[in-house]
């Protein structure tokens, strides 16, 4: 660390007073993010899983030179987790605990003068970033959600729940209050893991004035429309004209079927003097998203897909450029998908992050002045290496701060050195408990796919991996299933922790997954029980050649789609697997397309409805239920109660149908779980079952 770093953080410590109490604030006890462990290697355990902090970027100071970070640890004797806010210089330093109250808080602006304005129990409070009383702001019945305050800080955008349908038995006869009636007359009656009880996330704008809110208007009154989006829109889909005078936010405006079917987001502007609505992207039918204006204001970025009902189309960047009132897509001829972006200060780069390669990497694309003459864009890959950049926080002299991930290391905030291509932490909340595990290698493998075609795979190793022993083999299948296979860190399906148990786990980038060309991507449409399968075999094949490779261990593990493909494996797999773990899998396609909830993702990937005779190979080839009569493998299967995406007959029936056959099988129903493991003794017993079954059975 320079002198300057260290008389700053020195100057920081000496002026933050943490120790003061506001009487309106729970006080909690301060969080320890750097454990101490004794100097023996330990392996990767649940338990020591779920004591990693889990790092948030919430945001940069306007001069650059200070983070705010959050971390969030789990207490699992409470079963629930508390969030802190930390501080620490972007050159490095020792971080200062900024927020202690019990409960969690999130950054909403770091103000010029250096207040922090941030969330919390549902209200703003302000606090300077140097430390001092934190000062609470506002007090709105109903409380706040997915604040953007104004560029001028005179008006206040957020987001609340409105009651549009009484579809709920208490919100239609209101002296029935005992009965719990859900009555639906069209579609989109459930999401994700929740049902429609008729209230419709709506954008809210009020006049502000240092925490006094004016009447807030619904800019969405009455319609049966959210925004943010539904189940996971938050802040990114809202932001304000530079001028202050209208904002734009996201939005379906489709309703029922309509609703189900479609991934036709528009982005609107609404004018605050007019209460006049627009769309600023009318005749764009896929996804646009995350509307971002240049630093100075002049031009209008987005995230845009083409194609209505695809939710997994090549993403693009879109440029719009008031003066001129040119459009530019500005990643139209480039083969990749974009997952995130910012803009640089000077506005003259766009910088984002894509995955390319098994990894997610940083990328910048250069704007000209003008949009007349050019139909293609310089795009140019910045970073390279075995890491994820999953998030881009902001730009400082000389380079990025992002947040990163590897396979072995759990997400935490570096600065990106454009000069020397290289990541360094910023934030090392987890090098406690890192640096007594022992490793876990992880190699690249490449093999040739039954059409010819190069795979890649991930390979991880176990601890103290020798090559003269043999070792459990899994083969793990990705869901999505056009999610990219990257060096992201999971706190459940985590490769590290399965490698530590003594199992050598290799992970296909089979067809479907984004990073290898949009075609690669695309592949996997209407062809699920295909190419794919025969991807997974391949790669499992190749490496069982090895001689450190127990052929008489195999075992497939998946979620979601990659459940599916556990179940299809189970009926394909002619003896080469001795177990099997299917984590909300589907299991018989006519059942799913009958109940789960966004259509527009079945219609474009399984071709359409099962009474179609053109998706007959869908609902007959590649459906798991056909091959059951294969089905010989013991097998354990996950299922969440609250799982309307993968709903609960699937892994019901595929248990049923497994104990019919006399196969040993085991059913793990997660009644309170949707789609994911989200509570931590939850969490915990799942990776008990799941290691548990591995040592019954491999």
């Amino acid at each position: 660390m320079d002198k300057i770093s260290i008389l700053a953080c020195a100057m920081l410590v000496g002026t933050l007073s943490f120790g003061q109490e506001n009487p309106n604030m729970r006080v909690k006890r301060p969080v320890t993010t750097n454990k101490v462990y004794h100097l023996k290697k330990e392996v990767m355990t649940p338990e020591k899983l779920w004591e990693l902090g889990r790092v948030s970027a919430e945001g940069l100071s306007a001069d650059g030179k200070w983070l705010v970070y959050g971390v969030s640890n789990y207490t699992l004797g409470e079963n629930k987790s508390e969030k802190n806010l930390y501080v620490i210089p972007i050159k490095g330093g020792e971080p200062v605990q900024f927020t202690q109250e019990e409960g969690g808080e999130s950054v909403v602006q770091i103000k010029e003068n250096g207040e922090v304005i941030y969330l919390f129990e549902s209200q703003l409070w302000s606090k300077p970033l140097t430390g001092g009383e934190a000062k609470q702001l506002t007090d709105l019945e109903g409380g706040l959600e997915n604040v953007r305050l104004s560029p001028d800080g005179k008006h206040i955008l957020f987001s609340r729940a409105v009651l549009v349908h009484p579809y709920h038995s208490k919100d239609k006869y209101s002296d029935l209050t005992k009965s719990d009636v859900y009555i639906y007359d069209d579609l989109d009656y459930r999401h994700w893991d929740t049902f429609n009880d008729g209230r419709f996330n709506h954008p809210f704008i009020a006049t502000y004035d240092n925490g006094k809110i004016g009447e807030p208007l619904d800019i969405l009154g009455g319609e049966p429309f959210y925004s943010p989006q539904a189940p996971f829109g938050g802040a990114d889909d809202f932001t304000w004209t530079p001028d202050g005078k209208a904002v734009l936010y996201v939005c379906k405006k489709r309703f029922g079927k309509e609703y189900a079917s479609s991934t036709n987001t528009d982005i609107y502007r609404y004018d605050i003097a007019s209460k006049v609505t627009t769309n600023i992207t009318e005749g764009m039918n896929g996804y646009d998203t995350n509307p971002v204006y240049s630093p100075n204001g002049q031009r209008l970025a987005w995230l845009s897909m083409k194609t209505d009902g695809y939710e997994a189309d090549k993403n693009d960047i879109v440029v719009f450029d008031k003066t001129t009132t040119q459009r530019a897509n500005l990643t139209a001829g480039w083969d990749g998908t974009v997952n995130s972006y910012i803009w640089s200060k000077d506005g003259r780069k766009i910088y984002f992050t894509a995955p390319v390669r098994g990894t997610i990497q940083l990328f910048e694309v250069e704007l000209p002045k003008s949009f007349a003459r050019n139909t293609s864009f310089k795009i140019t890959q910045i970073s390279e290496g075995e890491f994820d950049i999953e998030g881009i926080v902001g730009e400082v002299d000389g380079g990025l701060i992002v947040t990163s991930t590897t396979m072995t290391r759990a997400a935490e905030v570096y600065r990106y050195d454009f000069k020397k291509k290289a990541l360094a932490a910023i934030t090392k909340v987890n090098d406690g408990i890192y640096s007594h595990l022992a490793e876990t290698k992880v190699e690249r493998r490449f093999t040739k796919a039954t059409d010819g075609t190069d795979l890649f795979s991930w390979v991880i190793y176990p601890p103290d991996f020798d090559p003269s022993k043999k070792y459990p083999t899994l083969l793990y299948c990705q869901g999505g299933p056009q999610s990219a296979l990257t060096q992201t860190y999971s706190y459940r399906w985590n490769f590290q922790l399965m490698a530590s148990q003594g199992y050598i786990v290799i992970m296909p980038n089979r067809r479907g997954m984004p990073g290898w060309g949009v075609k690669w991507n695309e592949d996997i449409s209407k062809d699920w029980g295909g190419q794919p399968i025969r991807d997974y075999l391949s790669a499992i094949d190749d490496l069982a050649k090895e001689p450190y490779v127990d052929n008489e261990r195999l075992g497939v593990v998946g979620a979601s789609y990659g459940g599916y493909s556990v179940f299809m494996l189970a009926g394909v797999h002619e003896g080469r697997f001795k177990s099997f773990i299917s984590h909300c899998g589907l299991f018989d396609m006519t059942s799913w397309y009958g109940t789960t909830e966004e259509l527009f993702f079945a219609n474009h990937d399984l071709g359409g409805p099962y009474w179609d005779k053109n998706n007959s190979k869908t609902y007959t080839d590649f459906n798991p239920i056909t091959h059951i009569d294969k089905w010989n493998t013991p097998i354990l299967i996950f299922q969440g109660g609250k799982d309307y995406r993968v709903p609960i007959g699937q892994g019901l029936a595929a248990f049923q149908a497994a104990q019919l056959k006399n196969i040993k099988s085991r059913l793990v129903y997660l009644p309170e779980e949707n789609h994911w493991v989200l509570s931590g003794h939850n969490a915990l017993v799942w990776q008990r079952e799941f290691f548990g079954w591995l040592k019954e059975t491999l």
